[in-house]
């Protein structure tokens, strides 16, 4: 499972909730840019010391997934169909969909644009 930024922002609060969504996942999917988003909130948090030492911690039990070559031609495909249907999303959620995509793997998240995206499964807790 990828989790997208709302995701890590609940389960590092402690929401039990998102923890039945997660449970059995021996490992969690970070994508890069989810972590520059997560690092971005943290910059301007009052508890950025302890969440940001709970966020070290999930990076390093998670399976980080980069943007490399593969995942830009899941994004340009993403983006234009996204495009033609008139349905844009936020940009840093056209490259978590295309990770999505290219590792088969679905998203964590309260954001139902990413129920637009052709191919992408969206878990939501």
């Amino acid at each position: 499972m990828i989790l997208d930024t709302n995701a890590v922002s609940a389960l590092l609060a402690g929401d039990d909730s998102i923890a039945e969504v997660l449970a059995g996942e021996e490992h969690h999917h970070l994508p890069a840019v989810v972590i520059g988003e997560y690092r971005y909130g943290l910059v301007r948090s009052r508890d950025r010391g302890r969440l940001g030492r709970l966020f070290d911690l999930l990076i390093h039990e998670s399976i980080v997934l980069p943007v490399d070559v593969e995942t830009t031609v899941h994004y340009a495909n993403v983006r234009e169909g996204l495009r033609r249907r008139g349905r844009p999303i936020p940009e840093n959620d056209v490259w978590v969909s295309a990770l999505s995509l290219q590792h088969d793997l679905p998203i964590v998240s309260r954001d139902s644009h990413f129920d637009e995206v052709a191919g992408v499964a969206r878990l939501e807790w």
